[in-house]
């Protein structure tokens, strides 16, 4: 089945292009289905570009799934502002809400100290909100990183220099639902400036380390019950999103290396490698299918509060 989003958001008429199966809102209403009801809360400048990434991923499988777009209260300076006040919530609009998934994505405040971000306290809201208001919760990137500090403590650590390319990673925790039919090895972006520590982890009871990078480090975390996901890397990316990030630098005269194993031969004037596509749709499915269907209520007055489900 498809995913259900405006007809006149950007992403679907990307998505219908790409032959990805969308359907338009007033005709998913005429459907006798339960929606599976998805927040994304899009942290990210470019909001129209992460949130087709996202769709993407979220519309291929055969759940029906319905989608709120959630900003902070905080002035987006790379989205048109129609856009925000056309496809988005704020959190105020959604808090007395309950929905089977949420998706809180990266920001380009890594290398800022969590409570100096202007939008801190109302992000913290949304952390203890979800506890009680959803059942599954994927973090990515700076988002992972916020939460595992706002919920465990988990500190995150400054790098000597920007941890970007596409590696090569491992699984720790065959058990975990999200990685379900991955190989031994698989591929995913990352490209931030901060990292979080497996030692830090390793000392939290309730989290499992399940997935990581002899190069890149820990990316995939979760907590026991699997109603908490951290993702430290872009599964979401595009295939050029690296690229774009390289040659804007460049032009910007900053500081770049070019991304590691992104590139053949290490040449920025070939077409990147993209051979993470089906590890990310694998994943979105497995979230989707395994943490979210198969264990969320029908009725979502039902839902048991996270740490109350035991």
């Amino acid at each position: 089945m498809p995913i259900k989003i405006p007809d006149n958001l950007p992403a679907y008429s990307a998505l219908i292009n790409e032959k990805i199966f969308v359907m338009p809102a007033d005709r998913a209403d005429h459907q006798d289905i339960r929606d599976l009801k998805i927040a994304i809360v899009n942290l990210m400048p470019d909001k129209i570009t992460t949130e087709t990434q996202i769709l993407r991923l979220l519309s291929n499988t055969p759940l029906h799934v319905d989608i709120d777009l959630v900003q902070m209260n905080h002035i987006s300076k790379n989205t048109p502002q129609e856009h925000m006040l056309k496809f988005y919530k704020s959190f105020d609009e959604i808090r007395e809400d309950r929905y089977d998934g949420l998706i809180v994505t990266g920001a380009p405040v890594e290398q800022i100290d969590f409570r100096d971000v202007d939008y801190w306290d109302e992000l913290c809201e949304v952390f203890e909100w979800s506890k009680r208001n959803v059942y599954s919760t994927v973090h990515i990137c700076w988002g992972a990183q916020a939460a595992l500090f706002y919920h465990y403590g988990v500190p995150k650590y400054d790098l000597p220099k920007k941890m970007f390319g596409n590696f090569k990673h491992h699984i720790t925790s065959p058990a975990c639902s999200l990685l379900k039919g991955f190989g031994d090895v698989f591929h995913c972006p990352h490209s931030r400036h901060t990292e979080v520590r497996r030692a830090d982890i390793d000392r939290v009871p309730e989290l499992i380390v399940a997935a990581e990078s002899y190069e890149a480090g820990v990316h995939v975390v979760s907590d026991r019950t699997e109603r908490q996901f951290f993702l430290f890397g872009h599964w979401e990316y595009d295939r050029d999103t690296l690229s774009k990030e390289y040659f804007r630098d460049k032009k910007k005269g900053l500081e770049i290396d070019v991304p590691y194993h992104y590139f053949p031969d290490n040449d920025p004037s070939e077409t990147p490698i993209f051979n993470w596509s089906c590890s990310a749709n694998l994943m979105y499915a497995n979230w989707l299918n395994y943490c979210v269907y198969q264990k969320t209520p029908y009725d979502l007055a039902e839902l048991v509060p996270l740490g109350e489900d035991k």
